[in-house]
C-alpha cells in the first residue's frame, strides 16, 4: 500500500507526467502489431487513478490527443501504401491477425471503424487496413473522432474517480454510489480488455509467431 501511495503522491504532484503517460499510451496502442501488445487501457485507468482529480481535463485531452494522432497516422500510412502495407513487415508477420482485421473491417464498414476503438486487439489493426482498404478520409475521420471522443471519458473518468476513492478509504465519502460506480467500471474495463486479449489477439498471434518463415 505504501508503493501506490508513493505512486499516487508522484503522478499528484507532476500532472504534465501523467498527461504525457496517458497521451503515449493511447498513441501506441494505434500502432499495428505493437498495440496489440500495449496494455494502454489498463495503463489509462492507473495513471487516471493515480492523478490528480484536478488533473481529470487535462489527462482527457490527452488521451484524445494521443489517439487521434496514433489512429490518424496508421490510417494515413496505410491510406498511402495501399494493400503493399498489409504484406510488408511487421504486418506480414502476423497473417491471421491482418486477415481478421480485414474481415471485420469488410463486413462492417464505417462500424468497424467506430467499434474497434473499443476491442483492445482489433484496434491496433483497423485504422491502417481502412486505409490500405482505400476507405476515403472523409468517411474515415468523422467516425473515429466520433469513437475517441466517446472512448477516451470511458476510460478516463472512472479512473479519476476510482483514485479519489483510493485516496478517501475507509471514510464516509468512499461510499457514495458515484465512487463505487466508478470502482465498478474499472473492474468492467479492465477485465473486459484482459478477456479480448485472451480470446482474439493472444491466439492468433502465437499461431504466427509459431509459424515458420
Amino acid at each position: 500500500m505504501s508503493t501506490l501511495n508513493g505512486l499516487l503522491a508522484v503522478l499528484s504532484a507532476h500532472p504534465l507526467w501523467s498527461c504525457a503517460a496517458v497521451f503515449a499510451a493511447a498513441l501506441l496502442e494505434a500502432v499495428p502489431v505493437l498495440g496489440s501488445f500495449v496494455p494502454g487501457s489498463t495503463l489509462i485507468l492507473g495513471i487516471g487513478a493515480a492523478a490528480a482529480f484536478d488533473a481529470l481535463p487535462a489527462l482527457l485531452v490527452s488521451t484524445i490527443a494521443g489517439a487521434l494522432i496514433g489512429d490518424g497516422a496508421a490510417y494515413l500510412l496505410g491510406y498511402r501504401a495501399k494493400r503493399e502495407i498489409l504484406e510488408a513487415w511487421p504486418l506480414s508477420r502476423y497473417p491471421r491477425v491482418v486477415a481478421r482485421s480485414e474481415r471485420f473491417f469488410t463486413r462492417h464498414g464505417m462500424l468497424a471503424v467506430f467499434f474497434a476503438r473499443f476491442i483492445p486487439p482489433i484496434r491496433a489493426f483497423v485504422p491502417v487496413t481502412a486505409g490500405a482498404l482505400g476507405m476515403p478520409p472523409q468517411r474515415f475521420f468523422p467516425v473515429n473522432v466520433a469513437a475517441i471522443l466517446a472512448w477516451a471519458p470511458l476510460h478516463v473518468v472512472p479512473g479519476a474517480l476510482a483514485g479519489s476513492a483510493l485516496r478517501h478509504w475507509g471514510t464516509t465519502e468512499w461510499h457514495h454510489p458515484m465512487v463505487l460506480a466508478a470502482l465498478a467500471a474499472v473492474v468492467c474495463i479492465v477485465g473486459w480488455t484482459v478477456w479480448q486479449h485472451l480470446r482474439h489477439a493472444l491466439p492468433s498471434l502465437a499461431a504466427d509467431i509459431g509459424e515458420p518463415n
